[in-house]
């Protein structure tokens, strides 16, 4: 069910507000686009600086939007397991068919403590729990022997979104859990990698602005052909090395802005990205063939 290129949806913001009917157009574009699945409030949809009513609005517009001809996997994480449980709870009721929910960030937790906190999310809900683990964000890993306990114990957990970077860990994360377990790539640049090690997809920043080729890479993956996926992979690279040139999302928000498909508008502490890498990043576009007034 979660596989193949799902979009990290970004939240865009019209004068400090979330723009209810670019939300609306964005999620036409990926279902235009043959996306798979979106991810409404995580990282690169800014879930940190949304209020708890902006949070759930984002959710119940793209579950109103996307008429269940996509997926929607609603972030509904928090360093706070109460809150994640009262989001989760939220997204469920909106009408998302399964939640991601990051590592707790800031508090440290043990791996006991992360273990009763995903344990506690999945029990408040029956619909499908992604893990989402960033130790770059968060502070903490989930390690292998956490997941698979939790895969075990709570059957609606059903697969991991992993940004650790690591692919060993990825390989144990396989072996430990079995082929049934769900593994995402949390790293555009990792995504074929991971694919190779048993992994099904990618939740992913650059398919905001180029949803089709990351369709189209994965599809020629999935056919055997390797040597067609690795050709729009190599072309692909340049872009996605330019989404990460400061803080996601701020390069793939001013890219979008540049792109006439929303609001480069981030919120504080996010700001605007610094002249030099934003120069780089129109090179990036232009190279890649997008700015010409159209999306691709």
């Amino acid at each position: 069910m979660f596989k193949g290129s799902i979009v990290a949806l970004v939240t865009p913001f019209k004068n400090g507000r979330i723009d209810e009917d670019k939300i609306r157009e964005l999620v036409e574009f990926q279902i235009r686009s043959g996306t798979q699945g979106i991810v409404p409030c995580g990282t690169t949809g800014e879930s940190p600086t949304l209020t708890h009513e902006e949070h759930n609005r984002v959710v119940e517009i793209c579950v109103q939007a996307a008429r269940k001809r996509i997926l929607v996997i609603a972030g509904t994480g928090s360093n706070s397991t109460a809150e994640a449980v009262a989001l989760t709870q939220h997204a469920a009721k909106a009408g998302a068919q399964g939640c991601l929910v990051v590592t707790p960030y800031y508090n440290k937790p043990t791996q006991k403590g992360l273990y009763l906190h995903f344990k506690a999310v999945a029990g408040s809900v029956k619909i499908p729990i992604i893990l989402y683990n960033i130790e770059g964000r968060t502070a903490r890993n989930i390690e292998t022997e956490t997941v698979a306990k939790l895969a075990r114990d709570c059957r609606n957990i059903v697969g991991v979104k992993e940004a650790s970077g690591n692919l060993q860990q990825v390989k144990d994360v396989r072996r430990a859990c079995g082929e049934r377990f769900i593994i995402l790539s949390g790293d555009d640049i990792l995504t074929l990698p991971i694919m190779e090690l048993g992994g099904v997809g990618v939740i992913s920043v650059v398919a905001n602005i180029v949803p089709q080729d990351v369709v189209s890479m994965i599809a020629a993956f999935n056919a055997g052909d390797k040597h067609k996926a690795s050709e729009i992979n190599d072309r692909l690279i340049p872009l996605i090395k330019a989404m990460f040139l400061e803080t996601n999302p701020i390069p793939v928000k001013h890219a979008m802005g540049l792109l006439g498909m929303c609001s480069a508008e981030l919120r504080l502490p996010l700001c605007e990205m610094e002249e030099a890498n934003a120069e780089k990043l129109k090179t990036a576009l232009q190279h890649y063939g997008l700015l010409k007034g159209q999306l691709v």
